[in-house]
């Protein structure tokens, strides 16, 4: 105690002489007050001014009052500080590390924060959807190469890449597409389904996005919720095309995106084929569709309105972007929200075990069996010791990941958010199904056949009732479920309620707070999973 005390007092001493800038002394730090976004931008202006003072590392004592005076903070209050700091640290691609002192009942935290060795590379994760035919894939293709489409879906071949998705011009299949920003200029792909070029790319960039492509005919209703669901998505990119307009598919996707709860961007393409005031039509009926769910529209002109969108970004503010893939205008205000916009970032998720929900399986002759996910928690390395599973008897087997793959590049190491491949050793491809996860050992995960939710049933022509049976989709599983209502005997649309779920054919691992969507054919309903 007296160490600390003398340590405090010449700290102040150097702090008032000017000596020691790096240094902050904080009674206490608040997650309701703190992280408002004005009093969140001032800290971070500050954590960044004194680790440029200390040639990259900043110390802050918590519990320490401005003068030196020791006042120390509650178990509670300690870890709400500490919690704010590593909000804050995370942000600017910084650590921290904490070590305490006793004050009588109370503790004083000293907190180091420190620039992690090496550029972090920020991944910002899209799901784009629409009604097929609405230029989603030529957008994607134009976007990640640069090349302008010819009017007839050109670009879209780097997003297609099955025969018949080719002959057809319709995607069958979730696509993945990738480019980034260095220093905030775009790199492009010159041929996107060049291996190399993608390594070089990630390598390259400071911020990588990812677009995972969804499927925009209607029969495939399933592969574009396994899309928006099944992927740990910052955003929804949802396409209109000028000449069409919204359609019941645009507001499928749409009542989707939302059902995750993600934030939304609205693309209207191909305005090269209509006039101007066909395309204010248009924007009035999106701009009522937007307002019927609860959000705010806001049409960007240029790229200084997307710089500042992209800052205040949210789930109830919705950019209009008006593009063509044709003669490329307005792309690069696009290129511009997606170069600055925010990646919402959960430091408690980034501490938790590895977690993945398997989406594909492979057999990759040279390598072996690859399975393929965003991951959802933690982080993994090459060598890594894993369980996988559950099988149909509910049961986790123990696999090592030989290799990690990002869009083909070899990595070391991910983590949240990052779209991987993953060789593992230990199981037949055989063994392996979409739905199953793949984690840590101490995750320690559990399988289960029943779980209750509350939903709520959106669009349905007839009354639901005990044996009702749908699909019922949540994060990669897209499986049968039998459904009791629990509040009442009878649900109908409109209705909202408890309800207990059965996997018809066998468990999953899941957990509370998940989102579910329940679909049989077009009918459906929302809800999240309150108990297992």
């Amino acid at each position: 105690m007296k160490d600390l005390k003398s340590m405090i007092k010449d700290l102040s001493s150097f702090t008032r002489k000017g000596e020691r800038k790096n240094i902050e002394f904080k009674v206490g730090l608040s997650k309701a007050y703190h992280l408002k976004e004005e009093r969140k931008q001032r800290l971070l202006s500050q954590m960044k001014y004194r680790m440029e003072k200390g040639k990259g590392e900043a110390i802050y004592f918590l519990g320490v009052e401005d003068d030196g005076k020791l006042t120390g903070l509650k178990q509670d209050q300690l870890d709400e500080s500490i919690f704010v700091l590593e909000n804050i640290a995370h942000s600017i691609d910084a650590d921290i590390s904490v070590e305490l002192y006793p004050v009588k009942n109370k503790k004083v935290a000293q907190v180091r924060i420190r620039k992690r060795d090496g550029q972090k590379k920020e991944h910002l994760l899209v799901g784009v959807a629409g009604h097929v035919d609405h230029g989603k894939s030529t957008l994607l293709g134009t976007l990640t190469s640069g090349q302008l489409d010819d009017g007839s879906g050109k670009s879209r071949i780097f997003l297609d890449v099955q025969k018949h998705e080719i002959e057809r011009g319709l995607s069958a299949d979730l696509s993945f597409a990738l480019y980034g920003f260095c220093n905030n200029n775009v790199y492009h792909l010159q041929n996107p389904l060049d291996k190399k070029e993608k390594s070089y790319l990630i390598e390259k960039c400071d911020r990588l996005v990812s677009f995972v492509d969804t499927v925009g005919h209607e029969p495939w209703l399933r592969t574009t919720i396994r899309g928006i669901v099944g992927q740990k998505l910052n955003y929804g990119l949802l396409t209109i095309a000028a000449d069409k307009g919204p359609t019941h598919i645009t507001r499928e996707h749409l009542g989707i995106i939302l059902a995750m709860d993600l934030p939304v961007i609205v693309v209207i393409t191909k305005i090269d084929l209509v006039s101007d005031s066909d395309l204010d039509e248009i924007y009035e009926k999106i701009v009522y569709l937007l307002k019927l769910v609860g959000r705010i529209p806001f049409k960007l002109k240029n790229k200084k309105e997307a710089f500042s969108i992209a800052k205040k970004m949210n789930k109830h503010l919705v950019p209009v972007i008006n593009v063509s893939s044709v003669t490329g205008e307005n792309l690069d205000i696009l290129d511009h929200l997606l170069a600055n916009i925010d990646i919402p970032l959960n430091i408690e998720d980034q501490k938790k075990p590895f977690m993945i929900y398997i989406d594909k399986v492979y057999a990759v002759k040279g390598v072996g069996t690859v399975v393929s996910g965003t991951i959802r928690h933690g982080q993994i390395k090459k060598g890594d010791k894993l369980l996988l599973g559950p099988n149909p008897y509910g049961e986790f087997m123990e696999v090592t990941a030989k290799s990690i793959e990002m869009h083909h590049y070899k990595i070391g190491s991910a983590e949240t958010g990052d779209v991987v491949g993953i060789s593992v050793t230990g199981a037949d491809i055989d063994q392996i199904s979409r739905g199953m996860i793949l984690c840590h050992l101490e995750y320690q995960p559990n399988s289960y056949r029943e779980f209750e939710a509350e939903i709520a049933i959106l669009v349905h022509p007839t009354t639901i009732k005990n044996g009702y049976e749908s699909v019922t989709h949540i994060e990669t599983i897209a499986e049968t479920t039998q459904l009791e209502p629990l509040d009442k005997k009878y649900m109908s649309a409109g209705d909202k309620g408890r309800v207990r779920m059965r996997f018809k054919y066998r468990p999953y691992h899941i957990k509370e707070g998940q989102k579910i969507i329940i679909r049989e054919g077009r009918s459906k309903g929302i809800g999240t999973i309150t108990k297992t």
